[in-house]
Parts: C-alpha cells; structure tokens; sequence
C-alpha cells in the first residue's frame, strides 16, 4: 500500500509540472530550457521561486550568459553531466546528484553537456525578482 501511495504521488507531481510546463528563452544549440514551477514566495514580498529544467541532447550546449541581477540560483542535475565555468572559476563537471550556485551578477561562460554521446539534465531553482521575466541574457562580445 505505501508503495502505491508513493507511484500516486510521484504520478500527480510529474502530471502536475507537465500541465504548467512551458519552452522559455535561453537555450542553444541541442538545449531544451522549460520552465517548470512558477510561484510567489508568500514570506518574501516581491520575490518569487521558479524552477527551469534544462536538457541537453549529447553535445548541446547553452551560449554564454548572465541572469538578472536579482537571480540567486542553485542548479542540482538530475542525469548525465554538466560542464559548468560561473565567472572566472574552473571548469568543472557536476554529476548527476551533484550541484552548484549562481550569485547575483555571475557570468556563466560554460554550460554544456559533458558527454557527446548521452543526454544530460539539469534542474536549476531561481529566487528572482517577481517583476523580472526573462531568466537569462546573452553574453555581450
């Protein structure tokens, strides 16, 4: 019984982001960015949480950018790995499981899938400006 307790919540929750998913701008080539979860924080007046699922195809890759000044983020990734530079730091490769942060006013130089054979996944969680729509701007060169 607790294990079907367990599918029927999972099932309700994955129903639950499907229906309120959306394609939002910020990818590259092989990228799929999605909006997941959009919602007021009721204790923070004038903030708000969104959750941005991020899939890269083997090789994708997201172009360089930066994300609003108000944008705290924390990104988990869920399969694969992501190759991942925020300023002038080293690149790194996270595994699924394994995270990192964004600060306000970072630059994200390097996000892209670590393998040229299987896709990646990426769930990154944004404590943003609720006026502020767009997520993510593109490097200027």
């Amino acid at each position: 019984m607790t294990k079907s307790l367990a599918c029927a919540f999972a099932l309700t929750a994955l129903l639950s982001i499907s229906a309120f998913a959306h394609d939002t701008p910020g990818g590259g080539e092989g990228a799929k960015v999605t909006l997941v979860y959009d919602r007021e924080l009721p204790n923070v007046p004038g903030k708000s949480m969104r959750g941005v699922l991020v899939e890269y195809a083997p090789g994708g890759f997201s172009d360089g950018h930066t994300h609003p000044a108000s944008a705290f983020i924390y990104a988990t990734v869920l399969e694969g790995g992501i190759r991942s530079q925020v300023n002038d730091g080293p690149v790194t490769v996270y595994r699924a499981g394994e995270s990192f942060s964004e600060f306000p006013g970072d630059r994200h130089g390097v996000s892209e899938n670590a393998s040229k054979t299987h896709p990646a996944k990426l769930l990154a969680v944004f404590v943003v400006d609720t006026a502020q729509q767009e997520l993510t701007f593109p490097l200027k060169k």
